[in-house]
């Protein structure tokens, strides 16, 4: 059985990987908010620069994005231990030249979830935020591409949710695509309203 105990055990171990030193641009710094209530996990891609920079995950627009479609606030997101955040990989990987962030490396999804998410038995709904994310989780089941395996998002109701992510560079797939908003994220509130009704 699984205890707080051998979950901070694994987060500790989590905070003080230095496995990419030398690799990316700046010194490691793992991000990631789990607890033993966690019943929603929030899986995304990597952190991003001004994640690295507060320590905590969805501090930017991105995340202002992902609380609206949620339907939580600011302090909700934050404070209630049944929502975490644990994304592929816990450092911020750097900006790519041409903008946005390289992709996350695998190196870090290799050595650390499956001992977390081992870790996370009360888990019954992880949002996989990205293509990325979705790729890496989903395997054989992802589609073609990542608007693909959000349109299919029943198929993988209720324990998986595949959204994209939330960055404003987004906003015109989200244009392109109203039944995102439409029919995916009213399923989302209810789903998370019922978490946190529990």
């Amino acid at each position: 059985m699984t205890t707080s105990t051998d979950l901070e055990a694994v987060l500790a171990d989590i905070r003080a990987c230095r496995a990419c030193l030398g690799q990316l641009p700046h010194t490691p710094r793992p991000v990631v908010h789990v607890f033993p209530e966690t019943r929603l996990l929030i899986c995304g891609q990597a952190p991003g620069r001004r994640v690295h920079e507060s320590g905590r995950p969805f501090t930017d627009p991105s995340g202002d994005r992902l609380r609206d479609w949620m339907g939580v606030d600011y302090e909700t997101f934050y404070a209630d231990r049944r929502l975490g955040v644990a994304a592929q990989a816990f450092c911020y990987p750097g900006t790519a030249p041409k903008g946005g962030d390289y992709p996350p490396p695998r190196r870090c999804a290799e050595l650390w979830r499956p001992r977390l998410l081992e870790q996370l038995p009360r888990v019954e709904l992880t949002l996989l935020v990205g293509g990325y994310a979705q790729a890496w989780a989903l395997g054989d089941r992802a589609k073609r591409d990542m608007t693909a395996t959000v349109a299919a998002w029943r198929d993988y109701a209720p324990a998986i949710l595949p959204l994209p992510h939330p960055s404003w560079r987004n906003t015109a797939w989200l244009k392109r695509n109203p039944w995102f908003e439409a029919e995916v994220v009213p399923y989302l509130q209810d789903r998370v309203r019922s978490i946190l009704a529990a």
